[in-house]
């Protein structure tokens, strides 16, 4: 999919939204047009939205040459999220808005209608959805029950245990297909997310791997789309250093909202690797959590909506609330390398491999060597 320079550069290509939507969002430094997310050419420009919901690249030395996919190029780089390049160069064009907190009652009011807007929007044809059984998923799962669920993991992993018991509980436990994850399966699948991403550090490949064996299974099960929950955690304050931010080392932030920022702005490059992987998989990915409508409400939430009395994702937690049943509506989830047992299990293959935890870096050694590579140190990349 790479241009190769020799079609009329203002063809306009975009994934993702209409020429015209990008046009408006550029003429009126929207970065938030009513969209999922979009990358692409568009008047002789290439664009990319303002969190990189769709990848794009360029080539170092020609920079002129792009594709959606890196693997196209010989020396690819990301077109940073929210930037514009055309003939007076690269520069940022949109930038999140940082609205001050709504009134509580009618900030929830808004996200609740842009989760279950977003939700039950998503067209269910040839669809699958990606479910660990977390209230992110079973919210995804809740808006389309006519498309199948799949969940990865070794045996007795917590994801596994989680999306039976979730999927019971809506009804739903005949529309499961639990992909049983093998060490044979993370031998083959390490080489190919590395290929298809670029990514080479353990943590990188632990999360894209149960991404990519669920795709790749729904993929063979002829389903052309996966539905994902990426972005609730970001968006509606799901990790632990949100909690308490003034006491968090890591987290430069000390207020809630302050915090929730900051794991936003990496959703940019989280969300190349999981796009990239799903379609080396062979699926498109939906994230309906992603779209505009529900950034902006989001943005809109007081502290409290984010985090309370210690409980994360208040406010995603009160939209579900009727939606799914309370048991999966608050349960607490892993984050998916550790629900899956995925990242144990790397480590333990890396150590039989020779790889010994008192190495540095241990399992990115065993990572490369499985990629028949030269192992090369993270500082050095």
């Amino acid at each position: 999919m790479a241009d190769d320079g020799a079609d009329d550069p203002s063809t306009d290509r975009i994934d993702g939204a209409s020429p015209a939507v990008v046009r408006d969002a550029l003429t009126a430094g929207d970065p938030l047009p009513g969209t999922d997310g979009f990358a692409g050419r568009v008047d002789g420009a290439l664009v990319r939205d303002v969190l990189g919901r769709r990848p794009l690249f360029l080539d170092r030395a020609e920079p002129d040459v792009w594709s959606f996919d890196p693997t196209d190029l010989a020396d690819p780089r990301t077109l940073p999220a929210g930037s514009v390049r055309d003939a007076d160069g690269e520069r940022a064009v949109w930038s999140l808005p940082d609205p001050a907190p709504a009134e509580r009652d009618a900030a929830l009011e808004t996200a609740t209608d842009a989760v279950a807007t977003s939700t039950r929007s998503v067209d269910s044809d040839d669809l699958a959805v990606a479910f660990s059984g977390g209230v992110d998923s079973a919210v995804v799962a809740a808006g389309v029950p006519e498309a199948p669920l799949y969940v990865a993991g070794f045996e007795g992993a917590h994801d596994v245990a989680a999306a039976r018991e979730a999927a019971a509980a809506m009804g739903r436990g005949d529309d499961l297909t639990v992909v049983e994850v093998s060490h044979a399966d993370l031998e083959r699948t390490v080489p190919r997310i590395v290929a298809a991403t670029g990514r080479r550090n353990p943590m990188d490949v632990a999360i894209a791997l149960p991404l990519y064996l669920v795709a790749e299974r729904a993929a063979a099960d002829g389903y052309d789309r996966l539905a994902v929950g990426q972005g609730a955690d970001e968006l509606f304050g799901g990790y632990a250093k949100v909690v308490d931010p003034a006491e968090d080392h890591r987290i430069d932030a000390d207020t809630v909202r302050g915090a929730r920022r900051e794991t936003m702005a990496t959703l940019p490059d989280q969300l190349e690797r999981d796009v990239l992987a799903l379609r080396a998989a062979g699926v498109e990915p939906v994230a309906p959590l992603l779209h505009d409508r529900v950034v902006a409400a989001a943005l809109s939430l007081p502290g409290d909506l984010l985090v309370a009395d210690g409980e994360r994702k208040v406010a995603l937690r009160a939209a579900a609330e009727g939606v799914v049943p309370d048991g999966v509506r608050t349960a607490d989830k892993k984050a998916v390398q550790y629900g899956t047992y995925v990242s144990r299990e790397l480590d333990r293959l890396a150590r039989q491999d020779g790889f010994k935890r008192r190495m540095d870096d241990h399992v990115g050694r065993y990572i490369a060597a499985l990629c028949g590579e030269d192992y090369v140190a993270p500082d050095d990349r």
